[in-house]
């Protein structure tokens, strides 16, 4: 499997913004995918998740405000990102774990997308 985020850009707080992971190759649904992102100085932080066998998981920084999902007969992942606040300006990245049970870890995902920037002006 190889991903290619796409959708960040330049918005202002309280604007949405969805972001697209496309995947490549086969057996998509059997990866536990993830969003994460780098703001500038920090270091990459999860953001959400979606569990091959199901279930979803959110920090907690984002709950409420973004909604992670996937179609696996499309091979996409996305988040849809409302409400959005400066400190959610990073550099978003998707990545894909084969079979993943723990999701929360940037460890348990050995594929990763090149990043989409978004940026988010107050």
């Amino acid at each position: 499997v190889q991903l290619q985020a796409s959708g960040g850009g330049l918005v202002q707080a309280g604007g949405s913004l969805r972001l697209s992971c496309k995947a490549s190759g086969p057996y998509f649904s059997v990866y536990s995918m993830g969003w994460f992102r780098q703001a500038p100085g920090k270091g990459r932080e999860f953001v959400a998740a979606i569990r091959w066998n199901g279930g979803t998981y959110y920090a907690d920084s984002v709950k409420g405000r973004f909604t992670i999902s996937r179609d696996n007969a499309k091979n996409t992942l996305d988040l849809q990102m409302n409400s959005l606040k400066a400190e959610d300006t990073a550099v978003y990245y998707c990545a894909a774990g084969y079979r993943t049970q723990t999701v929360v870890g940037a460890r348990e995902y050995d594929i990763w997308g090149q990043g989409t920037l978004v940026t988010v002006s107050s």
